[in-house]
């Protein structure tokens, strides 16, 4: 079983939009409600490829209420920690060409019991799983080292753990020492503090996260797919090209593909791109599903240290 957890989950609207003009009434020619939260994701992707999962989640108010009721349909089983602030309702424009800009409301603060209540449930749930799936942002309330707190808590119950999330909580988790990291190029470029131009730049600070305790690092590279840097050797898988509908969620499906075929290796990785490529031609956040995914379409390469990566979508 997988059990991602997902401190700030969120109901995600999303409007389709010819053109985002400022300042003007538009028109959506579409609009769906979606489960959201980067972990909510995870899951709905794991649950549509048969793979065993749980989402553990505060759940608050009416829209908590209805983001439980979304994801029952979808068959991924839900454990709820009640809150007394309502869970976050998160907006998406998505232009014709594929532009998508979301607008992400910062959740209700979390209290010091409802936060002790959520982390004795998530290492509980552990305890019964293989991996432990830390994802997305913290609301107010939650402190930065939540998540390293929570790797060292869920491999002392016997599980392996991922943390995808950004700033300065994915700073504090590699301190944790996570089975795995998974950020997009954007998010490896804040916690190294510096410019990774070259695919070359990305591979040699994932070296220097894995030498810092880090078992290994899957890095989301948009357009130019992606790359995992693991101890035992590193490679590169690119995707075909798509029409793209909206990139919501695309990270991940990425990492529920990642984990799905094995959570290590270039099959592992092969898999991820191909969930990833699949995300970006759904509307919405809608996850793929095994029907939707190609890996055979999907290459994997020798990393090559000379490739330019900057201007690549995160």
């Amino acid at each position: 079983m997988i059990v991602t957890v997902t401190p700030n989950p969120s109901l995600d609207r999303t409007a389709q939009v010819a053109e985002l003009r400022r300042g003007e009434v538009l028109r959506a020619a579409a609009v769906r409600l979606d489960p959201g939260g980067k972990g909510v994701n995870v899951a709905r992707a794991l649950a549509a490829a048969g793979t065993p999962t749980v989402a553990l989640l505060p759940a608050g108010g009416p829209v908590g209420e209805r983001l439980a009721e979304l994801l029952a349909p979808e068959g991924v089983p839900v454990v709820a920690v009640p809150i007394a602030g309502s869970t976050r309702s998160n907006i998406t424009l998505v232009e014709a060409d594929g532009t998508t800009t979301k607008i992400n409301e910062p959740g209700p603060e979390i209290s010091p019991a409802e936060l002790a209540t959520l982390e004795r449930r998530a290492v509980e749930l552990a305890a019964r799983g293989e991996w432990l799936v830390c994802c997305g942002s913290l609301p107010a309330g939650v402190p930065d080292d939540f998540y390293a707190r929570l790797t060292k808590l869920a491999r002392d119950a016997g599980a392996k753990v991922a943390v995808d999330s950004s700033g300065a909580p994915l700073a504090a988790a590699c301190a944790g020492g996570p089975d795995l990291l998974k950020p997009n190029l954007e998010e490896l470029t804040e916690l190294a503090g510096r410019p990774l131009p070259l695919l070359g730049d990305v591979v040699a600070f994932c070296h220097e996260l894995i030498s810092g305790g880090v078992g290994s690092v899957l890095v989301s590279l948009g357009a130019r797919g992606a790359v995992l840097v693991e101890a035992t050797g590193t490679h590169h898988a690119l995707g075909p090209p798509v029409a793209v509908r909206s990139t919501v969620g695309a990270g991940d499906a990425a990492l529920a593909g990642f984990l799905h075929a094995g959570g290590t290796g270039p099959r592992a990785l092969r898999t991820a791109v191909a969930y990833g490529t699949a995300a970006v031609t759904q509307e919405g956040s809608r996850m793929p599903t095994p029907e939707d995914v190609h890996p055979d379409q999907v290459r994997v390469l020798d990393a090559d240290p000379t490739l330019t990566l900057s201007g690549a979508a995160a």
